[in-house]
């Protein structure tokens, strides 16, 4: 019997700076409604979906603007809503947000919600991109260094959905050994949520290649590690600044099975068949037959180039 799951990744718009998180929640609701229409069980929100991406600015000048972008309980009043309508659609989602812990820490997380409302597991991104301190020169900050702390955890996985699930956030995806950690644990479906800017402060160069990067590294993750892939964006002009759209859903074989056409507000859908992640890694990535981890020492024993 075929192990089908229909996902639907749904792809946000902007988010202005002074909508409410009620605004937005009531988006991602009514997204969720019509992926319950159409049959999904899992429904995958973009990075930081609840709020505008604030590290585009430095905030140090206001505290009180800072901290009102995260969540310091998940769920919480606002983000309840989403909760009570999954369990009550029978729909399970993946959704990114700022997280405020009680310990004062900050990360870049993403929650793993079952169809029956509870939550199955929090990632924290581990790979943060950007800078930390304010350069003024650039149009727009990246301050994801200063916002939020590197995730302490890995990458996990987990048994849901009647498959082997695991989550990573946005740049992640341009790390090969995101994909290769979680295959080595039998990943079935990667969900990553993202908020890429079109316009690349540190090299201009790279802007035209954006989409083509975009697919090539979730594509390559999804092939070479035999996994379903789901990348979901916040795209468009937010603030004043583009933003790279085209959410997709990649095979294991590396195929984009769907793909968004819009940069607003859109869901995709797909039938997803997690048995055929064993074509792959059964044969070309017979991890036990053909790796040779004794070979690959500088991946774990060093950070940059020697």
């Amino acid at each position: 019997m075929v192990r089908s799951l229909k996902i639907a990744a749904a792809q946000l718009g902007p988010i202005s700076r002074h909508e409410t998180r009620k605004e937005v929640v009531a988006r991602l609701l009514s997204l969720m409604r019509s992926a319950s229409d159409q049959g999904c069980k899992l429904v995958v929100y973009p990075e930081l979906a609840l709020t505008t991406f604030f590290p585009r600015w430095y905030l140090d000048d206001d505290p009180e603007e800072l901290d009102s972008y995260y969540e310091t309980q998940m769920p919480g009043p606002d983000t309840q809503p989403l909760f009570d309508e999954a369990k009550k659609l029978g729909v399970g989602f993946y959704l990114g947000f700022a997280e405020l812990t009680s310990e004062g820490k900050r990360y870049n997380t993403a929650v793993l919600v079952e169809s029956d409302g509870s939550i199955v597991a929090r990632y924290r991104k581990v790979h943060l991109p950007g800078h930390e301190e304010h350069e003024p020169e650039r149009p727009f900050q990246h301050l994801e260094r200063r916002y939020f702390e590197e995730g302490p955890d890995g990458f996990g996985v987990w048994n849901a959905f009647d498959g082997v699930i695991g989550m990573a956030l946005c740049n992640d995806r341009r790390w090969p050994e995101t994909y290769r950690v979680m295959a080595l644990q039998q990943v079935e479906m990667i969900l990553i949520g993202y908020n890429t800017p079109v316009h690349y402060a540190p090299d201009p160069s790279q802007d035209a290649l954006q989409s083509f990067h975009n697919k090539l590294v979730m594509q390559a993750g999804a092939y070479q590690n035999g996994t379903w892939v789901v990348g979901v964006a916040k795209g468009g002009v937010e603030e004043g600044v583009d933003s790279l759209a085209e959410s997709m859903i990649i095979a294991p074989s590396g195929e984009i099975v769907a793909q968004a056409k819009t940069n607003g507000d859109e869901l995709i859908v797909a039938d997803c068949d997690l048995d055929w992640c064993e074509h792959y890694k059964g044969t070309l990535f017979d991890f036990d037959r053909y790796r040779r981890p004794e070979m690959y020492g500088l991946i774990s024993r060093e950070k940059g180039s020697i």
